[in-house]
């Protein structure tokens, strides 16, 4: 399998749970932006019928997602190796605030004929982290072919939890399923969507007007939960140990954890921690 370098953490310990091997496929360069030349070769170097495991939205950890054209391009090199896909989709209309556009991607490999595998998790846009609630979906191409599916499913899922939890699933479905809680559904995840939009913003601006020579452009580029800052190691030690901010240590930062309140302490700390560096640029 897959995975992008870098990914959410915890996908090499689902694959090595699974009995597979997972290799890398590039991902981002050294300005924080998609590497899509890399992505696409790597995509094209990777042995015929490998799985491809692709985040539908709102990359974890970086926040950077393909364009259309460039999701087009994926999606042709895939189909000409005839690798499998898996999307990962956590935080469909937690990214731009429209499940219908952060659906994009699932939905145009799906019109283009993938048989994809799909893992859904409501945990963030119906803020049910701890209820575990989600989906596994298969495209297949005919009953025949969903029957087996369907049957390896069964043999997974038996020995692993038997019956999922159903108080999170019924929450899902019953506000899905009237019209009066949907509308009120859409309308908190574009507010928290646009919360976090516009602290991204706030968080540039007040790192430019402190004066900091680093370009800060990607903070507004990425979309989602989280933001690649390229910050280092160091600095974010230091940001750790003297201004009592917590990020993991290759910089990215939860922007669910940036308000209105703390971002002039976030980017003057920032500031402080990345001065040095940036007066040798």
């Amino acid at each position: 399998m897959y995975l992008s370098n870098p990914t959410w953490a915890n996908h090499k310990n689902i694959v090595a749970q699974a009995g597979l091997q997972s290799e890398n496929y590039r991902y981002i360069d050294a300005n924080q932006a998609l590497d899509i030349n890399g992505m696409l070769e790597d995509l094209k170097a990777a042995p015929e019928g490998s799985i491809i495991l692709l985040h539908a939205c709102a990359h974890n950890p970086t926040g950077v997602d393909p364009n259309r054209e460039q999701w087009k391009s994926v999606s042709d090199v895939i189909k000409g190796r005839k690798h499998i896909v898996l999307f990962d989709s956590a935080y469909q209309g937690f990214a731009s605030g429209d499940p219908a556009k952060d659906a994009y991607a699932m939905r145009f490999f799906i019109a283009e004929g993938h048989r994809v595998i799909l893992c859904q998790s409501f945990s963030k846009n119906f803020g049910l982290y701890g209820e575990r609630a989600g989906v596994c979906s298969v495209v297949t191409a005919s009953s025949e072919e969903k029957a087996a599916v369907l049957s390896q499913l069964k043999k997974i899922i038996r020995p692993m939890y038997s019956n999922p939890p159903t108080f999170g699933a019924r929450v899902v479905t019953t506000i899905l399923s009237d019209p009066k809680l949907k509308e009120q559904w859409l309308g908190d995840c574009k507010g928290m969507a646009d919360r976090i939009i516009g602290c991204r913003g706030l968080l540039k601006s007040k790192l430019e007007s402190l004066g900091s020579k680093r370009k800060w452009d990607h903070i507004v580029d990425q979309i989602g939960m989280f933001c690649f800052s390229g910050l280092s190691k160091e600095e974010v030690a230091r940001l750790q140990s003297e201004y009592s901010i917590f990020m993991t240590g290759n910089g990215r930062i939860s922007m669910a954890g940036v308000t209105s309140g703390n971002v002039d302490y976030i980017s003057k700390a920032i500031y402080a921690v990345t001065k040095d560096n940036d007066a040798k640029l």
